[in-house]
């Protein structure tokens, strides 16, 4: 009997009961750990994801549309709300209410902005070494970019890659 109780505390996390709260929100994360969104804000951790998400695969999975929950994601990670992420993603609040929860894919087009946005968060966060201090960065007025909020600024893919040189500028340390 001694020995069954010490055998319990000593066994290790993984294979301890898990309540079912925990599992859906284990199952929640695993969701998001493995999605395109987060692999670019918090880039790969090892050879298997590069692979998943290289270049080539990302074309693909942008024209063939992402999941909506990527959108999601986007949205958690950014922490704005969907009235603002609709217009920067050229589609209706209505539509993005709409379609909110449903298992559909997001079209081509759009999915290259959530894409976009990613990366850019992705980016800020590399050079700001904070989410914070990344988002706080990104909602922001930016003397680099004439006073633009890089967020807006980032709408056309122009705008985006003068804020990915912007943020290549101030990692380097490059007066700008």
């Amino acid at each position: 009997m001694r020995l069954s109780s010490v055998a319990q505390k000593t066994k290790s996390p993984a294979t301890r009961a898990v309540s079912p709260a925990k599992k859906r929100s284990s199952a929640k994360a695993s969701r998001t750990c493995g999605g395109v969104v987060m692999f670019c804000v918090q880039g790969s951790n090892g050879s298997t994801e590069s692979k998943i998400y290289s270049p080539s695969k990302l074309v693909q999975m942008l024209q063939a549309g992402l999941p909506f929950g990527e959108l999601e994601d986007l949205q958690a990670s950014l922490a704005i709300p969907s009235e603002r992420l609709a217009p920067m993603l050229g589609i209706s609040k209505a539509t993005l209410h709409r379609r909110k929860g449903t298992a559909g894919k997001l079209p081509p087009a759009v999915s290259d902005r959530v894409l976009r946005y990613a990366r850019l968060l992705g980016q800020a966060l590399t050079v700001f070494n904070h989410l914070d201090a990344a988002k706080l960065w990104l909602n922001a007025p930016q003397v680099g970019l004439g006073g633009a909020v890089p967020l807006d600024y980032a709408k056309t893919e122009i705008g985006a890659r003068e804020v990915e040189n912007l943020l290549g500028r101030i990692e380097y340390g490059v007066y700008s």
